[in-house]
């Protein structure tokens, strides 16, 4: 299904809860978020049935998010599900990794196609600063377990923080020479606590392509991914850059988000939400209300006028 701007909406991002086992600072404060009351967040079969509707609108791929989906019990079945749904071609997950070895290799089973996992820094001690209770050693064996499985490329996301991981660009980059990993950068979002954050530590993409030189561009494999992509000479998987703030990619915006609590937000920095639910006992409704929903999608963002959005990601869905 095509927006108002002509973009062809295919891609639905669902985060199914807003808790984390991490307190990443630059998403969530040190004591935690206020506790969703059970009932207000939404069933994995009230999941199911909008992602199925929106199968029926044109969405080819579902991202499952949160908080931290594994977390959640009785995501791997939740993901089988999602598999079963006719036009559904891509199921992806969002995670930290601490729990990725645990449950890789029946995620892959029930149907996912691939992970990305957040990961800021390579240090043991500074992932800790940056989570506040986070072990590393368990996402590095989750990422190896995903290559084992078959979770690949393994997508990984790197937020940069001023002050603290840019001198370890060239260290991640490298991690791309011999395996099929995909780092990606990501500027610091103004979004939620990282509200706080961005005067000090923001800092310009341009700043990965002066730490490696070495790297040469590449074309996208779809042109609606946010991420410019290079290479290493010989490199097996990719460097992405993704730019939200400095060079933002609005007009090949394809997706819509789905949050725990049953609204759908149409771009990542508006505050707009639709609640879908009082549509969910009313098939022919709810489809009526999402298709409206993905009509109304903004042109754009205006970050760099300011218009920012104070909600925390782990709210929102990463």
């Amino acid at each position: 299904m095509k927006d108002s701007f002509g973009r062809d909406i295919n891609y639905l991002r669902i985060s199914i809860t807003d808790l984390c086992n991490l307190r990443c600072r630059y998403c969530m404060p040190a004591s935690g978020i206020e506790k969703v009351e059970h009932e207000d967040i939404l069933s994995f079969e009230e999941f199911h049935r909008i992602a199925e509707i929106a199968a029926e609108l044109g969405v080819k791929k579902v991202r499952v998010t949160g908080g931290e989906p594994l977390v959640k019990k009785d995501l791997v079945k939740f993901i089988e599900s999602l598999s079963s749904i006719e036009g559904i071609e891509e199921i992806a997950l969002t995670t930290n990794g601490i729990m990725l070895e645990d449950y890789a290799e029946d995620l892959k089973k029930a149907g996912l196609t691939r992970v990305n996992i957040s990961l800021d820094t390579l240090d043991s001690e500074k992932y800790r600063e940056i989570t506040r209770v986070g072990d590393l050693e368990k996402v590095k064996r989750g990422i190896e377990k995903a290559k084992q499985v078959g979770l690949t490329p393994v997508k990984l996301n790197v937020v940069l923080i001023g002050g603290f991981n840019v001198e370890e660009i060239p260290d991640f980059v490298e991690l791309t020479r011999n395996d099929d990993i995909d780092v990606r950068f990501i500027e610091l979002m103004p979004i939620g606590e990282a509200l706080k954050m961005k005067d000090a530590h923001s800092v310009s993409a341009d700043i990965i392509l002066e730490s490696v030189p070495e790297l040469y561009p590449v074309e996208r494999e779809d042109v609606s991914s946010p991420a410019k992509y290079y290479k290493l000479p010989g490199g097996k998987g990719k460097v992405g850059i993704i730019e939200p703030i400095t060079c933002k990619f609005c007009s090949d915006c394809n997706r819509i988000r789905l949050t725990s609590k049953g609204k759908i937000k149409l771009c990542l920095h508006s505050d707009e939400e639709i609640d879908l639910k009082p549509y969910l006992d009313d098939r022919k409704k709810l489809r009526e209300v999402l298709e409206e929903s993905i009509g109304r999608k903004p042109e754009e963002h205006h970050l760099e006028d300011g218009q920012y959005v104070e909600k925390s990601m782990s709210k929102i869905g990463g």
